[in-house]
């Protein structure tokens, strides 16, 4: 078996406010989106839409977030689980202090911005749906 590629799709309870979260704070582009209809998809939001899907992306990094009620449903086994996660999502940036400074001064909840004994500059951050995003750039 060879893994080509690693997508995390999230569990969340809103689409839009999700997707305007992650473009407005980590710079994601919407890549496409499936309203609740399920007959199409969408490059954009539609306003007189809701979605149950929807496909961001940011360089490498390719996140796909699916509304709750869609989620459980094709993942039968996460019925009784609550959204959130205790794992996180590590990314290598470039310029982690700007987005640091960025992420503080909005009030973000996130750890403080530290240099690891493995040589990474860190931090993590709670996204709205409460999972952890990790951001690391090599100290130099």
């Amino acid at each position: 078996m060879k893994i080509s590629k690693l997508s995390p799709n999230f569990e969340v309870n809103d689409i839009k406010a999700t997707v305007a979260f992650y473009a407005e704070h980590f710079g994601f582009k919407l890549v496409m989106a499936v309203p609740e209809s399920q007959d199409g998809i969408d490059a954009a939001f539609d306003d007189h839409k809701t979605y149950v899907y929807a496909m961001m992306q940011n360089g490498a990094v390719e996140f796909m977030f699916q509304r709750s009620d869609t989620f459980k449903q094709d993942i039968v086994f996460t019925k009784d689980q609550p959204i959130g996660a205790t794992v996180s999502f590590y990314m290598d940036v470039e310029g982690i202090k700007p987005l640091y400074d960025t992420l503080k001064a909005k009030q973000l909840p996130l750890t403080e911005l530290k240099t690891t004994w493995y040589g990474m500059q860190e931090f993590y951050v709670k996204d709205l749906n409460g999972y952890v995003l990790g951001f690391a750039e090599k100290a130099e």
